[in-house]
């Protein structure tokens, strides 16, 4: 059957190997496990749900390949890409690639750095992958919890949470990856800041379908995939983008509304002209959500802060103490 005429019959969930299947009891996990400590473990094991693939199922890419901007024809313009600049080296990694593998371990400009991306959550981070001295690289565990991308280290096999960067299940449990300044913006505004930059292209060329959405729809949806069984919020649709700083969160249409928000040593900007990595089919097909940007102001001037753009109900999950900020509240 080809390729193509799979990715159309297949749900989303199956063909990214997350096969909704009950919470997984530690003594099943152990075998493909032996050697995360379970026992040592700062959440609730039932919440982890064990999905269709195995360890690293999803690959991650961990020898990266790029090509200047100059020689990038085949990605559009409006499309998203995680970006990040180190000592004056500056380098994008495209949605349509992340999609696909979710992680990819790289050293930019001698700083060793995880990028990271969970389509359900539509959360992409960027971690500092150095802890006392050691380097540590990263895979995806095949798990999720409240709908986020679970991801292990290849060092001690111990379990972490995208969404915030600690260690949650090991050896390194509740360890705190730092995280580091990256932007979530257009293909066109990387292009524009840096025209020497490097664009991640695929290592496999064209064995994935790079530039399509598997979850088409998903962002419009009036809730996350019935997997998801936590609290939802009230004050914003659970599926709406909101711009979070640590545990501060604005709605993303406020922002927009606004176009300029300052708070304290905060300024955070919003421009049109980047598709929605989780609309249409074709990435490049999709809605307008825009860029932003989230500034900090020091001595120097206005510094890059590091922020994330997700989707409420995850923020909700992780924060249910935190106020989304909607311009009304």
């Amino acid at each position: 059957m080809p390729a193509r005429l799979v990715f159309v019959l297949i749900p989303a969930l199956l063909l990214l190997g997350y096969l909704v299947l009950p919470a997984t009891a530690q003594s099943q996990w152990s075998s493909a496990w032996p050697d995360t400590d379970f026992e040592n473990t700062s959440i609730d094991l039932a919440d982890v749900l064990s999905g269709g693939p195995p360890k690293d199922g999803i690959p991650s890419i961990d020898d990266p390949v790029f090509a200047s901007v100059a020689e990038v024809y085949d990605l559009p313009d409006i499309e998203p890409v995680i970006s990040v600049e180190v000592g004056g080296e500056a380098r994008a990694y495209p949605l349509r690639i992340l999609m696909w593998h979710e992680i990819v371990n790289d050293t930019v400009n001698g700083v060793p750095l995880t990028i990271t991306f969970c389509p359900l959550c539509n959360t992409s981070i960027v971690f500092e992958r150095t802890l006392d001295g050691v380097v540590y690289d990263f895979g995806t565990t095949g798990k999720l919890r409240n709908s986020d991308l679970v991801i292990y280290d290849r060092q001690t096999e111990s379990w972490w949470q995208q969404f915030t960067g600690t260690a949650i299940v090991g050896v390194m449990n509740e360890t705190q990856l730092t995280p580091y300044p990256s932007r979530l913006e257009s293909f066109a505004l990387f292009k524009q800041r840096h025209p020497n930059g490097m664009i991640q292209i695929p290592n496999d060329g064209y064995s994935r379908d790079y530039g399509a959405n598997p979850y088409v729809g998903y962002d419009s949806r009036q809730s996350p995939y019935a997997f998801f069984d936590d609290e939802l919020p009230t004050t914003v649709p659970p599926l709406s983008r909101v711009v979070r700083v640590n545990d501060q969160v604005w709605s993303l249409m406020m922002v927009r509304s606004h176009g300029r928000i300052e708070e304290g040593d905060l300024v955070i900007t919003w421009e049109p002209g980047q598709a929605s990595a989780l609309d249409a089919h074709q990435i490049a097909s999709s809605v307008d959500i825009g860029n932003v940007v989230v500034q900090r102001w020091t001595e120097e001037g206005l510094v890059d802060a590091v922020y994330t753009v997700d989707f409420a109900f995850a923020f909700h999950t992780f924060y249910p103490d935190s106020e989304i900020r909607t311009g009304t509240n």
